[in-house]
């Protein structure tokens, strides 16, 4: 398993379709994941280091976690069948759970897991960005530093 960096969540246009950008943290390759506009704004949140004014369900479900005395280990994103990711999140306890990679990026940010994805999914999916255009990359990472979460419209 690769460890895997957030870069941030970006609209594509002219789909308007959200993604969440993931970085190879010892490589080059970068991990382009669709995702829906409440995962992007949950992830957008989370990376802004902002609460909602009441918690989300990210929010809930990490309280939860701490309330049975649970800790999120890791994010696993573990296959891509079909054009659709596969995550796993694995608990403290050894208990391992089939989830979205959205959802599981937005818990991972909340609590501080880390978060891995298979080589095979990497091979499949990753890009490499070349030096010529790691100006886009430092254009979108100044697109993210001014971004805000009400960008996404509202948090259901």
């Amino acid at each position: 398993m690769l460890q895997m960096e957030v870069v941030g969540v970006r609209v594509e246009m002219p789909t308007n379709q959200p993604i969440v950008l993931l970085k190879e943290a010892h490589g080059e390759r970068f991990l382009p994941i669709w995702i829906g506009m409440t995962e992007a704004t949950a992830i957008a949140l989370a990376q802004a280091e902002e609460p909602p004014p009441r918690p989300l369900t990210h929010d809930l479900f990490r309280d939860v976690l701490s309330a049975l005395g649970v800790g999120l280990r890791a994010v696993n994103i573990v296959a891509l069948r079909d054009g659709i990711f596969f995550a796993d999140l694995v608990f403290s306890n050894g208990v391992e759970v089939s989830a979205r990679p959205s959802d599981s990026i937005a818990l991972a940010l909340r609590t501080g897991a880390r978060i891995f994805a298979s080589e095979e999914v990497v091979q499949e999916a990753g890009v490499i960005i070349p030096d010529d255009q790691e100006d886009e990359v430092e254009k979108f990472r100044e697109f993210l530093d001014t971004i805000t979460p009400e960008d996404f419209g509202r948090a259901g």
